[in-house]
């Protein structure tokens, strides 16, 4: 669209708001509202100006003035306001130099196609993640001096079996069982249609939706694939009409990769193509009918998967589900299709266009322009060095030795240790001025002080369950 296109469609629709919508460092969308009267061709190259400063990891309070520049090709009406409201995407600008800002992940993204193209290895990178998430009934926490709690509870869950209801009506889903069960067991069905509609109204393809693996309302929707910095735009809708939608039905919805112990987290698996004048690149006669320049790809994110799970994994709660038992991808190798790979080559389809690999380690609390750009990055690192896969993991892991899967590497056990991976290895990053050093040392500084030393700190409630009475 065009800005032009843009005013009409609010014309169109009786729009009375502008709502401006930005991505900030960690990955949360922001947003600021307007009378629709301040919607002008004009506003699209001169920008709103805010307060960078109040926005996590973005600017000192010396230099916070900024400006929001909104992208008309992103428009959408807001689904859930009762006044109707056009909302933009935006970009974020120094008003002083006019300069694309640097930790925009936004522009981040756009920076990792730039030179993408600049390589001439390809012109077009299609990205498509299966993001999963939680629905619960209630949900309740608090984290004091004094006190700490979390309690989540969910009509599906099975340790409500045996609860007064008034009137319990049972099918309820067992732990590891809730994997495309029908209704009345699967009870979201209606919610995660009603998502659907109005993610497709807001513009984004989707695929399917389904129950998932865990009990207590595991719930995935499959986007079709897009262009990077489109699909990061896509993800940040997709989280935002999830969570509006429950909100609506009188329940609630969480990203959080693991709030349920001893059942199956959520990941977003992600899934990578290149193209080059609309040709495919990665498919070929070699493993799995992966061309050598795939391979190769599958190398370079392979060798910098440590540093990478910084980005896709982002939280201390992301590595509660990286561990082995609950289908999750802990080791660190090529396959067709053992899932507890990390990458994975999807045999569904045979056609040529459909070939791609799957990165299995994200979970959805990532910033979807980061972690895909930083996963392209690595991606095309690998090409540029042509970096071997290595072997393919086409075994049951269980069924190893002990000293077979010992020689298996591992995803990093904790954000601590995936952020000492990325200070030693993101040159890759640096590749194009896309990831710029002060990105990766916010990063890695944002990340230690505001959540690795903040849990640090505090003493855990199954602390008190083990060490008590000692």
């Amino acid at each position: 669209m065009t800005p032009k296109e843009v005013i009409a469609l609010a014309k169109e629709k009786g729009c009375k708001i502008l709502d401006l919508r930005f991505c900030d460092f960690p990955g949360t969308w922001q947003h600021t509202s307007y009378p629709i009267s301040e919607l002008t061709e004009d506003c699209f190259e001169e920008g709103f100006g805010f307060d960078g400063s109040s926005i996590r990891g973005w600017q000192a309070i010396n230099e916070s003035d900024m400006l929001l520049k909104p992208q008309a090709d992103t428009a959408f009406i807001d689904p859930f306001r009762e006044i109707p409201t056009l909302c933009l995407i935006c970009n974020i600008a120094d008003p002083v130099t006019g300069s694309d800002y640097t930790r925009d992940p936004r522009n981040i993204a756009k920076k990792s196609i730039e030179h993408m193209r600049s390589t001439g290895i390809a012109d077009t990178c299609f990205i498509g993640p299966e993001a999963e998430f939680f629905v619960f009934d209630n949900v309740q926490y608090d984290s004091q001096r004094d006190t700490s709690f979390y309690s989540i509870n969910s009509t599906e869950a099975v340790w409500n079996s045996g609860a007064d209801e008034g009137p319990n009506l049972g099918h309820k889903i067992r732990l590891k069982e809730g994997y495309f069960p029908c209704p009345p067991t699967d009870t979201l069905m209606d919610l995660r249609s009603a998502m659907i509609m109005h993610m497709l109204d807001a513009g984004i393809p989707v695929e399917c939706h389904h129950h998932e693996v865990a009990t207590a309302g595991q719930c995935e929707i499959d986007m079709r694939f897009s262009d990077l910095v489109a699909m990061g735009d896509m993800l940040m809708k997709y989280k935002y009409i999830v969570k509006s939608t429950a909100h609506a039905f009188g329940k609630s919805a969480t990203f959080m990769p693991k709030p349920v112990f001893e059942d199956n987290g959520s990941g977003m698996h992600t899934h990578l193509s290149l193209w080059k004048d609309s040709k495919p690149l990665f498919a070929g006669d070699g493993y799995a009918g992966l061309s050598e320049t795939a391979l190769f790809a599958v190398g370079g994110v392979l060798k910098h998967a440590a540093a990478l799970i910084a980005f896709t994994n982002p939280t201390t709660i992301s590595y509660k589900r990286l561990v082995p038992g609950y289908e999750a991808p802990v080791n660190l190798a090529i396959s067709q299709r053992n899932r507890s790979a990390s990458v994975r080559i999807p045999v569904y389809s045979k056609s040529p266009k459909a070939k791609r690999f799957e990165f299995r380690c994200p979970d959805p609390t990532a910033n979807g322009y980061l972690a895909f750009s930083a996963l392209l990055m690595a991606a095309l690192d690998g090409i540029q060095n042509k970096i071997d896969p290595g072997n393919p993991l086409d075994v049951n892991i269980y069924d190893l030795s002990p000293e077979e899967a010992a020689g298996i590497p591992k995803t990093p056990a904790s954000l601590e240790e995936a952020l000492a991976a990325l200070e030693k290895d993101h040159e890759f990053l640096l590749k194009g001025d896309v990831f710029t050093p002060d990105v990766i040392e916010t990063w890695i500084n944002y990340k230690m002080e505001n959540e690795v030393d903040e849990l640090r700190l505090r003493p855990h409630p199954h602390e008190f369950m083990m060490y008590y009475d000692i």
